[in-house]
């Protein structure tokens, strides 16, 4: 199997395979793993499908279809799925980002994409028991960037040094947070990787409601 098949069947699904590495003694990944994929929602289209599922309008939609269809895609690459979620413990999906070459700790710590910015977000893993290739690194953007993302945030609660959630929370209860609820973070949209990808504001808003309850 090759990395354009497993993107075709992503496909189907509005999954984007967004980045990949061959690990080396990872204790973390099953034996023998030759492969590991990122995925994640791939717009536009993600999330018109995901809401249709069967899954949706019960409890923990979007974790369980994730199950359903990465776990489908694992049987059918005889491979096996991961999930950032269902923990403690938790998967290390931050540090295995971070050896792809395409995602990066961001100014205000959390990860970027080459290509989805700050709204990133995975939904699952593969972990092949072969060698395939894997997406080509890219150049991180924050390196050429103004780096918005470090002052648009209305209570500065996203820093170099970590993140003040009591700060974020607090300001959500307020009717100043309104725009950040119905709209996803303003730190996150002020990314100008995040401008160019085409995540619909339902979509940050329905995540912004599971955050904040």
């Amino acid at each position: 199997m090759t990395l354009q098949e497993i993107t075709a069947l992503c496909d189907a699904h509005h999954l984007a395979v967004l980045g990949g590495f061959h690990p080396t003694e990872d204790p973390d990944l099953p034996q023998g793993t030759q492969t590991v994929l990122l995925l994640g929602p791939q717009e536009p289209g993600y999330w018109a499908h995901l809401t249709a599922q069967a899954e949706w309008g019960g409890p923990d939609p979007v974790d369980r279809w994730s199950r359903r269809v990465i776990g489908g895609l694992a049987c059918d690459l005889r491979a096996k799925a991961l999930f950032p979620f269902g923990g403690p413990p938790y998967h290390p999906f931050y540090r295995w980002a971070l050896r792809t070459g395409l995602v990066w700790e961001s100014p205000v710590r959390l990860l970027v994409h080459a290509d989805q910015g700050l709204l990133v977000s995975f939904r699952g893993a593969l972990a092949l028991k072969e060698r395939v290739a894997v997406p080509s690194p890219a150049a991180r953007p924050c390196d050429s960037c103004a780096k918005p993302c470090l002052t648009t945030c209305p209570v500065g609660a996203l820093k170099p040094a970590g993140y003040d959630i009591d700060a974020c929370h607090s300001f959500l209860d307020s009717a100043k947070g309104a725009d950040c609820m119905n709209f996803g973070c303003a730190a996150r949209r002020a990314c100008p990787v995040s401008q160019s990808y085409a995540r619909l504001p339902i979509h940050s808003a329905y995540h912004m409601r599971q955050f904040h309850k």
